[in-house]
C-alpha cells in the first residue's frame, strides 16, 4: 500500500513531540516469564493515557485519521522509556498492520529511535496487537519478512481467540506465538482446549516456533501448560503491568 499524501510521516522526535497524535501517551510493562529458568524473560509494553489511564481510554481516541500515528508514537515511546528504565532484554511491542502502509517506510522511526537510545534492535518484538483484526494476510506476511530480514523478532498474539487458523500461522512461521488467555483459562478441567494446544504445540515445534501461554491466572493453568512443555509465560499470576516501570525477578513471588 502506497503512504498516503495526507500523512506526514513520523520522524523518532516527531513521534516523541506528541503533536500528530494529539495527546500524551505513557507505557506499562508486564514481565514474560521463563519458566525454565525461573526468570524475566522480557516484557510487553501497553499503552496508557496521561495519566495513567488503560489501554481502552486510549484506543477510544484512535480512528482511521490518527491510527498510523498511534502505532508509530507506540513503538517510539515503548522503546524511549524502556532505555530510560535499562531494559536489556526482550521488549515486545504491539503494532497495527492495518497502520503500516510500506512497511520499510513505517519502521524508520522504530530504528531511529532504536539508534537514539542504544536499544538493541534484536530484542525487539513485534506482535500483532488484538485490538485489530488481519483481514489482508498477504500484507502481514510482507510485513513479517520484511521484519525479519531486519533482525527483529515477530509474534503472532491471541493465537486461538477465532480470527487466526493453524494454515495461516504456518504462513506465517513467527518467531514466538502467543495462545490466547482465553484458550488458557482452566484448561486443566478442558480436553478440548488441551487438544488445541497440543496440535498447536506441534506444529509449532516443526516450524521452530516459540509457544508463549498468556493470561496465566492460576496455579493449575501453569501447572499443566508447564508439564505439557511451554516454557514461556505472562498473565496476572506472576505480576499486573506496572506504569513506567519494570518488575524484576526477585520481586515476583511465583517465581521464589
Amino acid at each position: 500500500m502506497e503512504f498516503p499524501s495526507q500523512i506526514k510521516q513520523q520522524s523518532c522526535m516527531d513521534c516523541l513531540s506528541g503533536k500528530s497524535l494529539g495527546f500524551e501517551i505513557r507505557m506499562a510493562f508486564q514481565p514474560i516469564i521463563d519458566w525454565q529458568t525461573r526468570q524475566v524473560a522480557g516484557y510487553e509494553a501497553l499503552v496508557r493515557g496521561p495519566l495513567g489511564e488503560g489501554a481502552g481510554w486510549v484506543f477510544e481516541r484512535i480512528n482511521e485519521q490518527n491510527k498510523y500515528y498511534f502505532d508509530q508514537a507506540c513503538r517510539v515511546k515503548a522503546i524511549e522509556t524502556a532505555s530510560k528504565l535499562g531494559l536489556d532484554k526482550m521488549l515486545s511491542i504491539n503494532f497495527l498492520p492495518n497502520a503500516v502502509y510500506n512497511p520499510e517506510t513505517c519502521i524508520r522511526a522504530t530504528i531511529e529511535a532504536a539508534d537514539m537510545f542504544g536499544f538493541d534492535i534484536r530484542n525487539i518484538m513485534f506482535e500483532v496487537t488484538e485490538s485489530e483484526q488481519i483481514v489482508d494476510h498477504k500484507k502481514l506476511l510482507k510485513i513479517f519478512d520484511s521484519y525479519a530480514k531486519r533482525g527483529f523478532i515477530t509474534a503472532i498474539d491471541d493465537f486461538g481467540s477465532g480470527y487466526a487458523d493453524l494454515s495461516w500461522l504456518e504462513s506465517l512461521r513467527p518467531r514466538v506465538l502467543k495462545l490466547d488467555m482465553g484458550l488458557i483459562r482452566d484448561i486443566n478441567q478442558h480436553p478440548a482446549k488441551q487438544q488445541l494446544v497440543a496440535d498447536v504445540q506441534k506444529l509449532c515445534l516443526d516450524m521452530g516456533t516459540e509457544v508463549l501461554a498468556e493470561g496465566i491466572e492460576h496455579q493449575a493453568e501453569l501447572d499443566y501448560l508447564a508439564g505439557v512443555g511451554i516454557r514461556y509465560f505472562q498473565g496476572y499470576y506472576f505480576a499486573r503491568p506496572a506504569l513506567e516501570q519494570l518488575i524484576r525477578t526477585d520481586e515476583i513471588a511465583a517465581l521464589q
